[in-house]
């Protein structure tokens, strides 16, 4: 039994060894059959990327480099009118809100006492002027009478003419009037209130032209002048635009904030612009004839500074050229490039980050 076991594993042995020798002549079949297929030859194919991009063409135009500023609108003329004389309010003439001329009466302030005196001032005033009147004509021409009475006439019809036209002055006062054109914005008194010399009765603010007034950082010191023209709008005014020139630039630095303030006088013949708003304000700082002017978002940062890239004819389809520039002024989000593209080239100004110089491009879309 022994005997018969080991020959049949020797056997089954040979059995193994032989399907083994055929497993390894098929795979070497298989593999030159592969070869001869050709599955062992170089892929000899090329892929290009192409990259979609929007242009536009550049030009030259007139760059307009702005200084934008915030401002406080302020009147351009406040004025708290004072009685300046005493008594009682027996008129009030005009309401709080009202537009008044300038010398119209705003309050009449009691005045009998004051006419009775005018009155008596009158009398002696008339009385000593033809008391000089009549000395002067004695000494002069008849020599009547003395030096000292002459001199004493003389003086007295001097004294009451002058104590007259103080009284008729006091009087007139006693009507409270406005001293300029504008809008009565308060009124503090009332008839029957009780009111002396200096004590504020109204406030009147002149509204037209009002003063817009800004503080400019000190590096356009050089830049804004009087005179210049400003151009203010206003968030709650939106669509509206108005113009002025600069009256006033400041001949100090502030410490604290570091500018100069300025003042642009704006017309406001509607009276829709209110003292206190706040203002937007572009001054021009400079003009550059026939600049390249492009946005700034086709620049591309780079090591040295900045680049574009342009469309230029290649031998198999537009590619993408790249281009160093030098910036000029800037506006918002507009630039002038100072060299680097000539005029009537064509800027890539959207997917110009994902080219590279000599990249093909597909220009999909021309920006005007």
């Amino acid at each position: 039994m022994w005997e018969q076991t080991l020959e049949k594993g020797m056997t089954n042995g040979r059995w193994m060894r032989g399907t083994l020798a055929l497993l390894l002549a098929g795979a070497a079949a298989s593999c030159g059959g592969a070869e001869a297929g050709g599955m062992g030859r170089d892929v000899d194919e090329t892929y290009v990327r192409v990259i979609n991009v929007e242009v536009t063409e550049v030009s030259k135009e007139t760059f307009v480099e702005e200084i934008r500023l915030t401002a406080s609108v302020q009147a351009n003329r406040v004025v708290d009118v004072a009685a300046e004389e005493s008594g009682v309010i027996r008129e009030a003439l005009v309401e709080k809100g009202t537009p008044v001329a300038e010398g119209q009466p705003l309050a009449r302030i009691d005045d009998a006492i004051l006419t009775a005196q005018v009155e008596q001032a009158r009398a002696q005033a008339e009385l000593a002027s033809q008391t000089w009147e009549r000395r002067k004509r004695l000494w002069e021409e008849d020599r009547v009478g003395s030096e000292i009475a002459y001199l004493e006439a003389k003086y007295a019809q001097e004294q009451t003419a002058g104590s007259l036209r103080a009284l008729e002055e006091r009087l007139a006062r006693t009507t409270i009037l406005a001293p300029f054109s504008g809008i009565l914005d308060q009124r503090m008194i009332e008839v029957g209130s009780m009111v002396a010399p200096g004590q504020v009765v109204a406030r009147i603010v002149d509204l037209n032209p009002l003063k817009v007034m800004a503080g400019v950082p000190e590096r356009y010191a050089a830049d804004v002048r009087r005179g210049a023209r400003a151009q203010i709008t206003f968030d709650v005014l939106p669509g509206q635009v108005f113009e002025g020139d600069i009256g006033y630039v400041g001949a100090t630095v502030d410490t604290e904030s570091r500018t100069f303030p300025i003042e642009i006088a704006v017309r406001n013949s509607q009276g829709i612009i209110k003292p206190q708003m706040v203002a937007n304000v572009v001054v021009t700082r400079r003009e550059v004839a026939d600049a390249i002017v492009v946005p700034q978002d086709a620049l591309v940062r780079v090591e040295g500074g900045y680049v574009v890239f342009v469309v230029e004819a290649g031998e198999g389809g537009d590619v993408a050229a790249v281009r160093p520039v030098e910036l000029g002024p800037a506006r918002r989000n507009l630039v002038v490039l100072a060299s680097g593209v000539d005029e009537g080239e064509r800027l890539i100004v959207v997917g110009q980050k994902s080219v590279a110089d000599g990249d093909r491009v597909s220009v999909v879309d021309v920006r005007d």
